[in-house]
């Protein structure tokens, strides 16, 4: 998959790929990161990419021009046929594990980020969906980008260790995660659950999920109006106080 990063501060978002799994994911040709400033293509000698908003009121807004024409350079450039180009905004579509599956699929994301007092509205016809991470506002659409571009790249075969590690995280089927244990098997008077060292997988299985939807039940009981459930785990949730 390719990814391009739209912004005028390339800087706040590079070291994020410049490390963990994201950089394996780079180096193994799974994942390829491009950043293009759009001050670069801006029309005076100051490079100048905002103006005061018509009307008046606070702040500077981003001018339509040079991110019209930084989308449309890279869509030239990569040539990628499914493409998706995605507005960081807050008043996007919030951002889920199922949107970062339904992301992962397309063979090129274009992440447009805009800063200041945000952008001018014409630029919104440039994307084919706006996204946000929350009902909050931050400085720019940078961070929101590096978010959705760390969750969308492990949904990618080939990235995580294990193909299974992505299925097992919480929310991949609408719930939160079971509960992990490693050594040592008793610490301070907290033992492991001596199922997962019966050998039973089945039963390790069934553990793990009932913890799963009892954990999801009592940190996140809104997540399970919309999660996949089985008949045997709604049976279990009934039983669950």
């Amino acid at each position: 998959m390719r990814m391009d990063i739209v912004t005028i501060f390339p800087e706040m978002c590079e070291g994020v790929f410049n490390s963990s799994i994201l950089k394996r994911a780079i180096d193994a040709g799974i994942l390829s990161v491009h950043f293009t400033n759009f001050r670069d293509f801006a029309f005076d000698k100051h490079k100048k990419v905002d103006d005061i908003p018509f009307g008046g009121g606070s702040g500077m807004v981003l001018k339509p021009e040079p991110l019209f024409l930084a989308v449309e350079n890279i869509k030239e450039q990569s040539g990628a046929k499914n493409s998706r180009a995605l507005l960081m905004d807050p008043c996007g579509e919030k951002f889920t594990q199922k949107k970062a599956i339904e992301l992962s699929k397309y063979d090129s994301l274009i992440f447009i980020c805009g800063h200041y007092e945000g952008f001018d509205e014409r630029v919104r016809s440039l994307a084919d969906e706006s996204l946000s991470i929350g009902d909050y506002v931050l400085t720019g659409g940078e961070l929101p980008a590096m978010v959705i571009a760390d969750a969308v790249a492990r949904m990618l075969p080939g990235v995580l260790g294990s193909e299974e590690s992505p299925i097992t995280d919480s929310f991949y089927e609408g719930i939160l995660g079971y509960p992990t244990y490693t050594r040592p098997r008793e610490f301070r008077d907290m033992k492991v659950p001596e199922v997962l060292f019966s050998g039973d997988h089945a039963k390790i299985r069934e553990f793990r999920r009932k913890e799963a939807l009892k954990r999801t039940k009592k940190l996140r009981p809104d997540l399970l109006k919309n999660a996949e459930l089985s008949k045997e785990d709604l049976e279990f949730l009934k039983s669950v106080r």
